[in-house]
This record gives structure tokens, sequence and C-alpha cells, in this order.
């Protein structure tokens, strides 16, 4: 049963049947559904993903040529997706050459045909464990033809006995804890005494399970990968169930993506290495198997036991000649997505799970929400836009935050926070061109967008605009923010839940205090390096603090600092998917800055997530020169700290230990996309030299993801996210320090304290900063 049929029927309506929802409704729809699940699944969800999580990055950890290996796979997918058609060709004539039939089908009802008439006559087919079989709903297809269908891996078999869909890419019964399997199992076969441990649930599905297979009349397994020149198949597995499947009943039906085909048996090698530690943490998973099907293995009789298998003749062909073998090659949407510039890498995916297992949001619902009609994660964002198309990615895709952490765990380097991204503008305009209500005329908005965008996606794309307004009105825009009758306003008509403190718009930008301070404490003839300090909206606007602290800082090393105004990122409108807008805001900040990187001076971002902007999104929007002239002088301020002490700038200039917090104790979060760009070291590094004892947290991901825990429907998730942070820091009275704004918010708001940026526990007071610059006349 797919999840769409699951929806269906606890909705007890169609799709087509529903009566159109208002925006509320649909929040609140979406907040009951993530809540009931978070108290069935989330536990159980949350204990398999971290644990394989974990042992992902122990695995890899170990493996000293692991980026090695990643860059060869994502290579290897490349090259294969480019060259399809020839290697269909090519895969055509080997699998022919062997015996065997290779169908190309067109979707899902086409291979379902297919695969109806090679099954002829038989009873029961056995399956191995396959989303792409998944994906087509092969059983539902065997089951009104009058075959049996028998899943064999333990996982789906649990998931097809309780009539449910897979929670998880790699592990479809992640959510379900054993206590549920042993009332399944009793309930469905009736048990007085059921197995409990998880040893004895094993041994009774091996035992049920291993009879199927003897009886089955066909065996269908997926494919991990197919091998063109040999018609090899490569089936990965932890149970061996997968090698009984394809050897044992006289008929064996492969399905796979025509994504999954590689050029050659020595292109497996560093997706073997990496699929099994990425996925699940394991050097190697428990059986890998090379298949070049039809084998050359006799069929197997059991109701003769004593008769020898190994009756060969000498040509090496089997004694019996019964084997048949049908390799089913699913496009599904799958060719188009090659010609699509930004899905297209959505088929370098090999299905290993570790985008759902390294999210935080995954880890707290699972597949069940976070997920379409058969994919699960933040790579299902893709899957589904092409596959099913952009109604079902538009259920869940909002879950996809672009913390940016799935990216380092991908072994292939996808970088699936863009493709949902994109999705997400899509599902935007579609919206907007079918949308009755414009909000501002086109032209009037302050954006690129369509007229008729979301407004509550407006709302948060715009937040450049309205802080500007917020802090040019400040108090009194305070105030009124935080009334009840705006609070329910705001959470009516654009989703923005009251239980969140909003922002405090500064009365002072940090520009115009820069400017009436009189600019920069040290000269530029004393100084050694000459720096922007960038304004981001929210150093600018709310945390002035922050901004003035990175001033002293850089000022007291040595840095002649500039605070122009400047352009916004564009961070929040790419988060809300307004593309257009996105790089507009782009291309006016390289267009801003460009004189001053002529000019040689450095750019020093305090925000994060403006750096990441830089750094990673900017290569999508700008010119390859101008993106490498930026990104390559362009520094988070932890980071360019750490450079200037590296190249003689005396750590003594700065603020030390107790002369900033109670005790010289930190409690650190690191802002996840900072991880990503592997800036948490350099942070760790100053503040540790600068006499700080940090005890730094290991949660992935605080929950907030800058706009996302602000939204009604997604509040209880954003905090049951943020609960290992409880963890990690709820008992102690160690100052918290965090790099991200969201991040800041959140353990506020989980803990009851202010948060402070590094960069503010490193800044010498005001008054050394004049002092020094008397010091220079």
């Amino acid at each position: 049963m797919s999840r769409a049929d699951d929806a269906e029927r606890n909705a007890g309506t169609s799709r087509s049947d529903r009566p159109k929802r208002s925006k509320g409704a649909e929040r609140s729809e979406r907040a009951e559904r993530i809540r009931q699940v978070m108290r069935e699944e989330g536990d159980a969800i949350a204990r398999n993903a971290r644990e394989h999580d974990a042992g992902r990055k122990a695995a890899t950890e170990d493996l000293p040529e692991y980026e090695a290996l990643r860059e060869r796979a994502r290579e290897t997918k490349e090259d294969a997706i480019e060259n399809l058609p020839e290697l269909v060709e090519r895969l055509r004539e080997s699998v022919e050459a062997n015996g065997g039939h290779l169908y190309v089908a067109d979707d899902a009802a086409d291979a379902n045909r297919y695969i109806v008439e090679a099954v002829g006559d038989a009873e029961t087919v056995v399956k191995s464990k396959s989303m792409t079989t998944e994906e087509i709903e092969v059983n539902d297809a065997l089951a009104a033809a009058g075959v049996e269908p028998v899943e064999t891996d333990l996982g789906e078999w649990v998931i097809q006995l309780a009539d449910e869909s897979p929670s998880h890419l790699i592990g479809p019964a992640i959510h379900k804890r054993r206590e549920e399997i042993v009332e399944l199992f009793a309930e469905e076969f009736d048990l007085a005494d059921p197995p409990e441990t998880a040893a004895e649930l094993t041994a009774f599905a091996r035992e049920r399970l291993g009879e199927r297979i003897r009886e089955a009349d066909v065996g269908m397994t997926g494919a991990n990968f197919v091998v063109a020149e040999s018609g090899t198949i490569a089936l990965v597995t932890n149970e061996g169930n997968a090698r009984k499947v394809a050897a044992t009943p006289d008929t064996h039906v492969a399905v796979s993506g025509v994504e999954k085909i590689v050029p050659t048996v020595a292109d497996l090698e560093p997706f073997v290495n990496l699929l099994s530690r990425s996925g699940t943490g394991q050097d190697l998973t428990a059986y890998t198997s090379l298949l070049t099907p039809p084998v050359e293995s006799p069929v197997p009789d059991f109701d003769a036991p004593d008769e020898p298998l190994s009756d060969i003749d000498g040509s090496g062909t089997a004694a019996s000649p019964d084997r048949e073998f049908h390799l089913v090659l699913i496009d599904n949407g799958r060719l188009a997505m090659r010609e699509d510039e930004d899905l297209r890498e959505t088929l370098y995916c090999i299905r290993c799970g570790a985008c759902a297992n390294s999210c935080g949001n995954f880890r707290s619902v699972g597949g069940h929400v976070f997920g379409g009609e058969t994919y699960t994660g933040g790579i299902a964002g893709g899957w589904e836009a092409g596959i099913e198309g952009l109604d079902v990615a538009a259920e869940f895709n909002d879950l996809c935050t672009g913390c940016s952490r799935c990216v380092p765990a991908c072994p292939v380097k996808i970088d699936i926070p863009w493709i949902n991204t994109v999705v997400r503008d899509r599902i935007n305009r579609r919206a907007a061109e079918g949308s009755d209500f414009a909000f501002l005329p086109d032209g009037l908005a302050p954006d690129a967008e369509p007229a008729g965008l979301d407004l509550g996606r407006r709302f948060v794309g715009d937040f450049a605009t309205l802080a500007k307004w917020g802090h040019r009105t400040a108090p009194l825009a305070n105030r009124l923010s935080n009334a009840g009758p705006v609070r329910a306003a705001l959470e009516r008509v654009v989703g923005i839940d009251r239980r969140r403190d909003l922002p405090e718009f500064a009365s002072e930008s940090l520009v115009e205090w820069f400017d009436r301070r009189g600019g920069s404490r040290v000269s530029l003839a004393e100084a050694d390096r000459d720096a922007i300090v960038y304004p981001d909206t929210y150093t600018n606007y709310v945390d002035v603090e922050r901004g003035k602290a990175a001033v002293r800082t850089l000022e007291a090393l040595g840095v002649h600092v500039r605070v122009p105004s400047l352009p916004p990122s564009g961070r929040p409108p790419l988060s809300q998917g307004m593309v257009a807008t996105a790089e507009e805001r782009a291309h006016d900040l390289y267009a801003a800055l460009a004189e001053h990187v002529d000019a040689g001076r450095d750019v020093v971002v305090v925000e994060p997530s403006d750096l990441a902007m830089i750094r990673s999104e900017y290569e999508r929007f700008l010119e390859p020169d101008s993106f490498e002239r930026l990104a390559g002088t362009s520094y988070e301020v932890l980071e360019y700290v750490y450079g200037l002490l590296e190249n003689g700038a005396s750590i003594d200039a700065l603020a030390h230990g107790d002369d900033a917090t109670r005790n010289g104790e930190l409690a650190y979060h690191p802002h996840c996309q900072a991880r990503t760009l592997d800036l948490e070291e350099y942070t760790l590094a100053v503040l540790e030299r600068a006499g700080y004892d940090v005890r730094t947290s290991d949660t992935e991901c605080c929950g907030m993801a800058g706009s996302f825990g602000y939204k009604a429907e997604y509040y209880e998730l954003s905090i049951d996210v943020g609960e290992p942070l409880v963890e990690d820091f709820g008992g102690t009275d160690r100052t918290l320090v965090a790099s991200g704004t969201s991040c800041g918010e959140q353990l506020d708001a989980l803990l009851d304290r202010p948060a402070r940026h590094p960069v503010e526990l490193i800044a010498p007071p005001e008054s050394a900063s004049r002092e020094r610059r008397d010091r220079g006349r």
C-alpha cells in the first residue's frame, strides 16, 4: 500500500473529492499528522537513524581514501547518466548473449504488464527488498493477476504483514518497535507463545520465509547496480535472502531503474566500499553478490533432498536447462529527469539512506511524513518530483530546511538541499500561476517572484525588507509585533507561530553605529589587513551587538575595518524556494562587493548561513570567475580571526576566559552550515587559545533552521528536533554559545537562557579599541 493510499484511507476521501481547504486548515492538519507520527513512531526512528548515522561517521573516518572514493563514485555516475542510452543497448546485448531477456518499461503500468506476463501462471513470487518494485507497486499488480507476492527481507516482510508503507530507504521497518513486531507476528500467525527477542524473531522469520522460498515459482530481486559489459547484477544485502530468491526458483525477474547501470565490473569498486558504510556503518554488508543471470546453478529439487546439485556438464552450463531470466529496466520519468539540469543529480543516488539518517527532521518523523509515494528523506524531493510529480513532492518538501548536513553524508556528493530548493521553487510558481489572489501586482513586490506567490513564503523570503522597516520604526514596531492581535493575525495569515518570540529590531543599525563612531579605530596606514565586515540583515538590524563585537575584535588584531551598507545575501528567499529573488540578490551583492574585492579587501561574515550562500549557492548564480573571486576572499569571522592569529597577531589583544563569562566555561553549539563548511574547528581553536573551556554539542541540527521553527505547522517538530540540545546542555551552567542566529534563538527557547555569539566572547570593550586608535595617532 502506498503512502497516498494510506492517507486517502485515513481521510476517507480521494484527493479529487476533497473540498478545498484554507491555509490555516492545511497547517493544522499537517501539524496534527506530525504530532501523531512523533508520538507513535518518533522514538524508534530517532534511535535507529542516529545509530546508523553514528556508524557511518565511524566507518568513514577510518577510511583514508573516503573522499577519493566519493569523487570516483560521482564521476562514474556522471559519466553513466551522460551515456545512458548507449549503456542500455550495451547491457541489452550482454543480457541476451547470456540467455536472458531485457525490457525497458516506459512507466509503472508498462513494467507491471511485462512482469505479469513473464510470471505467467505462477502461484507465488518471492521478492527481495527493492524500492523500485515499491515504486511501481508490483505487489498490487501481481495480486490482481492472482499471484501471491511474498517479501523475504525481514523489514519488508514486517511492513507487508502490517499493510504499511516503508519508512526508510534501507530500513523499511525502522519506525517499528520490537514489541510491535512481536504483537504483529502473534496476531498474524495466531501464536500463543510468540518469539520475543530479536534473535527469536529473526529465527522465526527465517523458518517461515525459507518455506516460502522453497515453494515459490518465481524469484524477484531489485539491483543495486547493473553492469553493462557483462549483464552482471550486484546485490548488497545483510540477510542473504536475495541470493536465495535469485537462485532457488527457476525464473528470476530483476527490476531496476535505468539509472543503476554502470559500464564495467571495475566501476563497482567505489560503490561497494561506500554503500554499506554510508547506510549502516558497516565496512561491508554481510552479502555482496555478483550474479550474471541466468545463474548456472541447477534448479534445486526440494522433493529429492539426497540428489546432488553439482551435476554440471563439461561446458559449464547447468545440468538443468530450465532457468529463465528477465531484467526489467524502469524509466518512469527518469529519462526526463536526465534532461532536467536541476533534477539530473537525483539519478546519481545509490539508495543508501545516509541523507535520512543525518537529517534532524527525518529522525523525528521518518518517511511516513518526510517522504512521498515511495522515496523518503532528503533525496525523496528529487525522486518524487521527477516520478510522481510536484503534487506529491509538495506534501513534504518543506521538511528539507537546507541545513546541508546531508551533503557531506552523501557518498555520491549530491547537493540534496539545492534539489529540494528547486522543487520548492517549481511548487511556488505553479501555485502562483493558479492563484486567484495576488497580494502585490507584479513589479511592486520587493522580490522577483510571481504576483500570486504564497503570502507566508513572501513574508519570510522578504525578511530583509521587513527588517529594514522594523528598524526604521523601532521601538513601535517591536511593541506592535508582540501584541496579541498582531500575533494572532500573523499566525492565521502567514503561519508564524505565536509561541515563538519574534526578533526585536534595533533602533540603530550596525552601519549607522559604525558611521556614528567615525569608522575604523585602526587607520589604513597602521593596518595589517583591510576588511569589510558584512552587515547581514540580522546583524545589521537585529543583533547589532555581535556586529560591533566583530568590528572591535578585528581592530584589536590590527585590521582596518569597513562596514558599508550592502545588499542582503539572498538566504531567506532561497530558503523559501524563491530562486529568482535569491539569484538577483547574489548579483546585487557581488556588484556591491566587486570594488572591494578588486582592492584586495577581505570580506568577513558573521552569520554562517550568509557565508554558505557566498561559498556554495553563489556558484550556481554567478559567473565562475566572479564566484571564485568572491568565495575566495570571504571568511567566517572566527575563521578570519584564526588566520590572523596564525599569521602573527597576538591573542593577548582579545578578551580572555573569566573576563567575558562568569567562569570561562562554554557550551557551544556550532551552526549546521558552518559544520558543513568545516568552520567549527576554527571557532574552537580561537576560544581555547583565549582561555575558555569549551564543551561542544554533537547535535547536528538545532531544529530552528532559520524560518522553519517559526512556522505554525512545524513548531512542535522544531522543538522535538532540538531536544538533544537539552540533553547536551540542560544540566550545565556553562555560558551558551552559538554561531548562528537560528541556533541562538532555539537554545533560548529550549533552555530559557540566551546564547552569545563566539565573537562576543573574545571582543575587547570599545574603550580598548579607542585606546588603540589614540596610540596610533
